[in-house]
């Protein structure tokens, strides 16, 4: 099986620093952009992808979309699984908005209603576990959303750290029977062009 784990493109709130979590917030035209970069890039490579599956809030589904009708990929049904965490009373809060209402040493994890880290991961993880049991033979590209792709990926491969995952980040893992490996890692040189 290999995986590819695609990052959604840049919304409103992306550009002023929002936290979204699982606000449903549309791409801006710098994410459409950015989407049909990727997809560009992704059609002139010689890997073929077998199908799209996206995060189902619409940032994410949106630059599926784009990326699936450019390397002319089945997209399939979003997924609530690859949804962003959810942060509870921080979503739509800016960066200075946080710092005014928890100051700078609060911990994350106490905010009211953020769902827990270990939630979050075990989610995404049983999403790849099931497509990897069910459909070990599948190239699947997945776009979904920083903070659980970032989350997913030191699971997957030790090898990876806890990196910032910029929008329309992409990377690629290939399953053995020994684990994952990575064949890309957090790459963005088709949104730099």
């Amino acid at each position: 099986m290999i995986i590819g784990l695609v990052r959604h493109g840049q919304t409103d709130w992306n550009a002023v620093g929002r936290i979204q979590g699982q606000t449903d917030i549309p791409l801006n035209e710098e994410g459409i952009r950015q989407a049909k970069a990727l997809g560009r890039r992704i059609a002139s490579e010689d890997r073929q992808w077998d199908a799209v599956v996206s995060s189902d809030l619409e940032r994410a589904n949106e630059t599926a979309r784009i990326i699936a009708e450019a390397i002319h990929a089945p997209l399939l049904p979003g997924d609530e699984r690859l949804r962003e965490r959810y942060f509870g009373e921080m979503e739509g809060l800016t960066r200075s908005e946080r710092l005014d209402r928890w100051g700078s040493e609060w911990p994350v994890e106490h905010v009211d209603g953020i769902e827990p880290m270990e939630a979050l991961r075990e989610r995404a993880h049983a999403f790849v576990e099931q497509w990897r049991q069910e459909r070990s033979d599948i190239s699947l590209l997945v776009v979904s959303h920083g903070g659980l792709i970032a989350a997913l990926l030191p699971i997957l491969c030790e090898s990876i750290g806890d990196d910032h995952i910029g929008n329309l980040s992409y990377s690629i893992l290939e399953w053995n029977n020994e684990g994952w490996t990575p064949l890309l890692y957090n790459c963005t040189a088709h949104v730099e062009v």
